[in-house]
């Protein structure tokens, strides 16, 4: 490639070398648990058992760094096994984390109720108020701060630019969730994050076949070699099949993440005053408070929407039910488009906290079929109310 190849260029071929022995284009899946050893403590390229190595993982890893512009990157079985990993390398008992007050619900449950009883401490905090941010920070006792940007449901933009620099003013580690937006439309490490964290299930696998996780790191620092050190003694690694489908997936990301974003603008826009709708979440919108600050920091506003409903509960509950091409269900960054009561789907085990999210809220992930089609989909399921 050349010194400096464009993203596009980077998802196909980054880590992607052909085969050697055969010519193949696309690397074998090497679906193996261990490898022969040329006499005792010869490794053959450093593999010795899938745990510790593997070149399909490999290859995947070297991808995701390239994609995020980070010197070493980690895959995982799923998206909370990336950021446990994480959440162990970097605290111990009596650390605090300052996160943001619309984190998805299973962030907020492992810190909460996996981490909380080992001793680690956590405040949510809004993340659009800086000052509030600044307060939030314990000194010597605040050890991370956890952005996640736009936010899950409610579309929150935060200034990763600024946060990072309040956080390492107080000597913090600043994580980015950045799996709403992808690396496609977004770069936390080059806006001075110093990890970034993926569930590689949503837009970067992109075909809902498989589930995956991910930690990029800025610096080969201290902090990613703890965490490469627990991804090989604790196991919590993606399996060789896993890791090719999503880099199978992440081939097509760019031109996917062209059709969720075009798509998402035309329905949001389409949906603006709706009298079935007390608010669109959405940050390619003018009235999104957040719009100016994404456009600023993103290529794209992405696929996903939040509906809430002036029907309450009984409303958005219809319509989640309603709908044909938006299937029901959790996740999102798929293909296919998704409908989702977070309330009671993928953020029930925040209920009765800060966090969680109104009964009226309704979350849309925006798929890449014809948009006309998506639009007579919600228009009928509106119908209906």
């Amino acid at each position: 490639m050349t010194d400096s190849p464009n993203f596009d260029t980077v998802a196909i071929h980054a880590g992607q070398e052909f085969d050697p022995t055969t010519g193949a284009v696309i690397p074998p899946v090497y679906l193996t648990s261990t490898f022969v050893q040329d006499g005792i403590g010869g490794l053959r390229g450093g593999y010795e058992y899938s745990r510790g190595g593997n070149p399909t993982r490999d290859s995947l890893q070297t991808l995701l760094a390239a994609l995020e512009g980070g010197q070493l990157a980690l895959s995982f079985a799923s998206g909370l096994a990336a950021e446990d990993t994480l959440l162990r390398a970097a605290l111990v008992p009596g650390d605090h984390i300052v996160l943001g007050n619309d984190v998805y619900g299973g962030t907020h449950r492992l810190i909460e109720r996996v981490h909380g009883p080992w001793g680690v401490r956590n405040s949510t905090v809004e993340m659009s108020d800086l000052a509030a941010v600044e307060t939030a920070i314990i000194p010597g006792e605040t050890k991370m701060l956890w952005v996640e940007t736009p936010s899950n449901p409610l579309m929150k933009i935060s200034d990763i630019t600024a946060l990072a620099e309040i956080g390492h003013r107080h000597g913090v580690t600043v994580v980015v969730d950045n799996t709403f937006a992808s690396p496609a439309l977004q770069q936390p490490l080059a806006l001075g994050a110093d990890v970034v964290v993926h569930s590689t299930t949503k837009y970067l696998g992109g075909h809902s076949d498989v589930l995956g996780g991910a930690l990029i790191f800025g610096t080969d620092n201290e902090l990613a070699q703890k965490a490469s050190f627990l991804q090989f003694a604790a196991g919590p690694i993606s399996a060789p099949l896993d890791a090719w489908l999503t880099i199978r997936g992440i081939k097509t990301l760019s031109v996917r993440m062209d059709r969720h974003c075009s798509n998402a603008q035309a329905i949001a826009e389409h949906l603006v005053a709706h009298p079935a709708l007390d608010g669109i979440y959405y940050p390619g919108l003018p009235s999104h408070p957040g719009h100016e600050l994404a456009a600023a920091q993103m290529s794209g506003f992405g696929g996903m929407i939040s509906l809430a409903f002036s029907g309450g509960a009984p409303a958005a509950r219809a319509f989640a039910e309603s709908t044909q091409l938006f299937q029901l269900a959790e996740s999102l960054g798929g293909v296919e488009s998704l409908v989702n009561y977070p309330a009671e789907m993928t953020h029930a085990s925040v209920r009765g906290t800060e966090l969680e999210v109104p009964d009226n809220i309704v979350r849309l992930s925006v798929g890449i079929e014809y948009v006309g089609d998506l639009i007579a989909d919600i228009d009928g399921a509106l119908a209906k109310l």
